[in-house]
């Protein structure tokens, strides 16, 4: 896994060639690939963190120390990046506003990779096609999207009202560099966009003072600097991330911890893992086309390789993972598929995790960038659901998808409670996903032969859950 053998004499791919898992050009010009891994998945691996709370310089150095796990499990075979997982942000949004810490949080989370990785393990001693009859893509597309739309309260209530212009502006600006730059530039759109709300705030505070908006864990408007760098002036350049610790105004800071384990939060994250197996499978479907091999048989390896990845992280306070779509996109624009580029793309970044100050940077990203952000990011996670839909010829016109995804769907997004007893209850995305997948089942039992056989017809579903920097990365191909 370590010996990769340098083609080319070192130097970059005649037009048209490729660059294999197993193999390598010169080390300088692998750490320059290395480094533009890192840069690709950036954005949203420290965004993610910050919505739900936790610590993006331990999400950093947690996403390079996860990176290395994913690759010496799948043996070096498939090439990847693991980031921050958007899949986790509305159990957690569910968790926080029912006073959860980030403990409880991390510890439902690991719970989660605990079953994402068992579910791995299945899926590799009982093949790949057991994915399929269990969820198939048109559960898939319907629980991604759900956990996608219960969002949008998060981004209306919290992010958007602390800064609306800045969240509009920085909004469009994403929208613009995704669509109208090519290449490179067009798939780190994120974290453009994050740069450049983050000094569109400070120019503003600059020219036109400070704003009065309602912060979160505060009881009403204050005024105050759209960007307060107070706690990166006092954080050191070099040193481990912080404990979790409780701040002057009595809120959490958080930091590394060990988790709690709280069964009704556990259950409110479970969801997640139906969204992280259609990740990983669109990933490594992705990669196949790519490289032009057979990654069928690694399948069950990598939804393992993620879950155990998830709770390495999560076991030490820090955010789930999963492979990302950007670095697909790194890889199709290169033609380099050398998992020694991931190699150093994950040292990198632990480097980066050893920089308080460097987390306290990305912590003070002002509210209003934030929404401008998310509003795309959570939009394009349901649309994602649809997407699944689409190319997997879902029918619609079949009552057996329409009607349990139907509730399933609305269940989950207006976040409809099922109270068992005062201290335990589902609702929203876990109420709305058992519905959507036992709804499922037990309509395609009861359905007449003829709808069955529908169902049949649709095709079937190796590249469930593909995103779109993973499509066009193919296409790119």
């Amino acid at each position: 896994m370590f010996r990769w053998r340098e083609v080319y004499g070192g130097r970059t791919p005649p037009p048209g060639q490729v660059v294999a898992p197993d193999e390598r050009l010169s080390w300088p010009r692998m750490a320059g690939l290395g480094a533009q891994h890192v840069v690709a998945m950036f954005g949203a691996t420290f965004v993610f963190p910050v919505v739900m709370g936790l610590n993006p310089q331990l999400a950093i150095m947690m996403s390079g120390v996860a990176t290395i796990c994913f690759l010496l499990i799948v043996k070096g075979v498939v090439p990847s990046y693991l980031g921050t997982s958007a899949s986790f942000v509305s159990a957690v949004a569910a968790i926080r506003a029912q006073g959860g810490d980030s403990a409880q949080v991390t510890g439902a989370i690991l719970v989660a990779g605990l079953v994402l990785a068992l579910c791995g393990l299945l899926i590799h001693l009982l093949g790949f096609r057991v994915l399929h009859a269990v969820l198939p893509p048109v559960v898939t597309g319907a629980v991604v999207m759900l956990i996608g739309f219960n969002l949008a309260p998060v981004v209306a209530s919290v992010y958007w009202p602390q800064d609306q212009w800045v969240a509009l502006v920085t909004m469009t600006f994403v929208i613009v560099v995704a669509v109208a730059a090519r290449g490179f530039i067009g798939r780190i759109a994120i974290f453009l966009g994050l740069i450049f709300g983050y000094l569109l705030s400070w120019l503003l505070d600059r020219v036109a003072g400070p704003i009065t908006s309602v912060l979160p864990g505060s009881s009403g408007p204050t005024t105050h600097e759209r960007v307060d760098w107070s706690s990166v002036a006092a954080a050191p350049w070099v040193g481990f991330p912080p404990h979790t610790t409780t701040g002057a105004d009595g809120n959490e800071v958080a930091g590394w911890h060990a988790p709690a384990f709280t069964f009704g939060f556990i259950l409110l994250v479970l969801p997640a893992v139906v969204a992280l197996i259609a990740e990983n499978a669109g990933h490594v479907k992705a990669v196949a086309e790519m490289t032009g091999h057979d990654l069928n048989p690694v399948m069950g390896r990598a939804i393992g390789a993620d879950g155990v990845a998830t709770v390495l992280a999560s076991s030490v306070g820090g955010s789930p993972t999963t492979t990302y779509a950007e670095n697909i996109g790194v890889m199709a624009a290169t033609r380099i598929y050398s998992t020694a580029a991931y190699f150093i793309a994950a040292l990198v970044a632990i480097v980066f995790g050893f920089s308080p100050k460097f987390g306290a940077v990305i912590s003070a990203t002002p509210g209003g960038v934030l929404g401008g952000i998310t509003v795309v990011l959570y939009g394009m996670i349901g649309l994602l659901g649809a997407k699944i839909w689409k190319e997997n010829g879902v029918d619609f016109g079949n009552p057996v998808n329409l009607v349990p995804l139907a509730a399933g769907i609305i269940i989950a997004i207006g976040d409809t409670s099922l109270v068992f007893s005062p201290t335990f209850q589902l609702s929203g995305i876990a109420l709305g996903t058992i519905v959507t997948i036992a709804g499922y089942h037990l309509a395609r039992w009861l359905a007449p032969e003829h709808l069955r056989e529908q169902q049949r017809l649709e095709r079937p579903c190796p590249g469930v859950g593909v995103t779109p920097g993973e499509q066009r990365g193919a296409a790119d191909a």
